[in-house]
């Protein structure tokens, strides 16, 4: 069996609080695709649900990105599921659009495929020692999980090139003042800035909550055709040879472009 990955503790019938660990660089594999499907649809069904915190056992890394020293046979096998979306694309699609209002306490780095979760969370609350972005580019290949088609939406398609075409560090400040995440405070307050707005949301109704949350989706998601397109190219682009030196060097030189 493999080890869990997310560790959820049920605060209340309305409040979760899932927290992510995957080995000391907390990247993503494809035993993340499977067990966040069953959390997904664990939270589709929690009748009372109406808010949940995910947060991070690294406090130097939220979620990276994805594994590149995994099995690339075993994600691209992956059969499409009924949405007609690969299950790591079909999983931030459900992810934000679960009934329950979805946090993120963002401490530490969320690179790539960690990006792509954050972004597909409703409300995204950032310690002041977070860095986002999307490393893809940088890498030779293009993002998968969604961050072309939600970042356009979030921050504007010019700010969206710039974080996606740039595949550069944008930390915490400069995430907040672009739209990248909601809020920005000290380190030490994250915790209880995140605990205080999630009790408040599970103290509502829920019928409101789904309702109210159902709408702000129909307004501002994207489509759900705009996120295959994404993940095809990823499958193309990620593992080509002409990659691996590139790879190498970033990887090395971990903290990337950043001129600000």
């Amino acid at each position: 069996m493999n080890a869990p990955q997310f560790h959820v503790t049920e605060i209340s019938d309305a409040y979760w609080r899932a927290s992510f660990g995957n080995g000391s660089d907390n990247s993503i594999d494809p035993d993340t695709i499977e067990q966040l499907d069953e959390l997904v649809a664990r939270i589709e069904a929690a009748p009372a649900l109406t808010v949940v915190v995910f947060d991070s056992l690294n406090r130097e890394t939220f979620m990276a990105h994805w594994d590149l020293t995994t099995d690339r046979a075993r994600l691209t096998a992956m059969r499409p599921r009924p949405s007609g979306l690969h299950p790591y694309v079909d999983n931030l699609v459900r992810l934000s659009k679960v009934p329950a209002v979805t946090v993120a306490a963002v401490r530490g780095r969320a690179d790539g495929a960690g990006s792509e979760f954050v972004l597909a969370t409703d409300i995204r609350f950032a310690s002041e020692n977070a860095v986002l972005g999307q490393v893809e580019v940088g890498l030779g290949a293009v993002p998968g999980g969604g961050a072309m088609a939600r970042l356009a939406h979030l921050v504007g398609r010019a700010r969206a090139a710039e974080i996606v075409l740039g595949a550069g560090d944008f930390p915490a400040a400069l995430a907040e003042r672009y739209g990248y995440v909601n809020r920005v405070v000290p380190d030490g307050e994250l915790d209880w800035l995140v605990d205080s707005f999630a009790r408040r949301v599970a103290g509502f109704d829920k019928t409101a909550i789904t309702t109210a949350k159902a709408l702000l989706d129909l307004a501002s998601l994207p489509a759900d055709e705009q996120f295959g397109p994404g993940m095809t190219a990823y499958l193309q682009t990620a593992w080509r040879p002409v990659n691996a030196v590139r790879i190498r060097e970033a990887l090395e030189r971990r903290k990337g472009w950043d001129p600000y």
